[in-house]
């Protein structure tokens, strides 16, 4: 579509132009400002690797590698031209060698890209990816083999929009096409973003048909315990909540009843509730924490260090990792209760 300047007494067409003939290069240029902003093309995806390339035929290299919060591995492909060249058919290639990725795999990547961009957070890589992932497992998270794809170009040509559009309903492919076109108006460049395929207005029916899809197929084939449960106390009731959480909310709950955290931490099996001395918070508790244990080092996404019970001149700290006994430990932790009010409930995720 063409963009129009208004004016009081007409609409005057601005002329888009080309990122060749304003001397945008791709990956320099075009690749850099779009991995600084990436919801502009694609939401709540998190960068992990740029250039990647870890493939046997290191001249292949995928622009933008990402995940997003459901455990999905998100291939970026861009290209500045008006016709999108082999567009598609280079992103399928990648995303069928990146569908076999691990999260240790995906934390590796993640390390070698922050040593690039952010270089005092290569040591976080691994907490960042868990928290990120959080939703579907943290560390323990086993990403999908259903890549998403988001094609990026100046314009796509009718074969690459029929090739998309048949993948996407016939096979169910979650790929996108999200077209740049720039303008010149006096000395600035403006950009503009459309999402072309699918159109937007069917972006979150499509979304919504294929997550059904997805969940019914594996259904089957997954033994974990995705079960959210609503935590009752005297104030009433929680939102719907994932089993780690729902342990720290009754745990919380409890405690700021009063129940000491010591009582608490004998319901809680293996360890899952520790303490530190003093009363900690931030940074300062995380160091006391990692010193305390020293295997928690690089698994420190796994505790709950930004929600602390403070008792008796000691920081206790709840586990983020749960197996599928979540209700044997509500069930312990409700037989502290002081008063009646207490209670959980298993809710429907459908």
């Amino acid at each position: 579509m063409p963009l129009f300047e208004m004016t009081t007494d007409q609409l005057v067409e601005v002329p888009s132009t080309t990122f060749a003939a304003e001397q945008i290069l791709e990956r320099a240029d075009l690749q850099r400002l779009l991995r600084a902003k990436l919801d502009m093309i694609v939401d709540d995806v998190l960068v992990v690797s740029e250039e990647f390339g870890a493939f046997a035929d290191a001249r292949r290299r995928i622009d933008l590698l990402g995940v997003d919060r459901a455990g999905h591995i998100v291939v970026i492909e861009l290209k500045r031209t008006t016709d999108g060249g082999h567009l598609e058919l280079q992103a399928l290639r990648y995303a069928a060698m990146v569908s076999v990725m691990t999260f240790d795999d995906l934390v590796e990547h993640y390390e070698l890209f922050l040593a690039k961009v952010e270089p005092d957070a290569v040591e976080e890589a691994r907490i960042r990816l868990a928290e990120f992932l959080e939703d579907v497992g943290g560390e323990e998270t086993v990403l999908s083999r259903e890549v998403r794809v988001v094609l990026v170009a100046a314009g796509f040509d009718r074969e690459i929009t029929t090739t998309v559009l048949w993948l996407n309903d016939v096979y169910g492919l979650d790929m996108r096409c999200v077209r740049l076109t720039p303008y010149k108006v006096d000395n600035r460049l403006l950009l503009d973003v459309q999402q072309v395929i699918p159109l937007p207005e069917a972006s979150q029916l499509t979304v919504q048909l294929r997550r059904r899809q997805t969940q019914a197929r594996a259904a089957g084939a997954d033994n974990r315990d995705w079960t959210p449960y609503e935590i009752i106390t005297p104030a009433g009731r929680s939102e719907p909540l994932r089993k780690r959480r729902a342990v720290l909310a009754m745990v919380t709950a409890l405690h700021q009843a009063g129940v000491p955290a010591a009582d608490l931490a004998t319901a809680v099996p293996r360890s899952r509730v520790l303490s530190v001395d003093g009363t900690l918070a931030g940074e300062t508790l995380a160091e006391a924490f990692m010193s305390a244990y020293p295997g928690s080092r690089k698994r420190l996404g796994r505790w709950f260090i930004d929600a602390p019970l403070h008792d008796s001149d000691k920081t206790w700290v709840v586990s983020k990792m749960w197996g599928t006994n979540t209700e044997p430990v509500l069930d312990r932790l409700l037989a502290l209760a002081p008063t009646d009010g207490y209670g959980y409930e298993a809710v429907s995720d459908n």
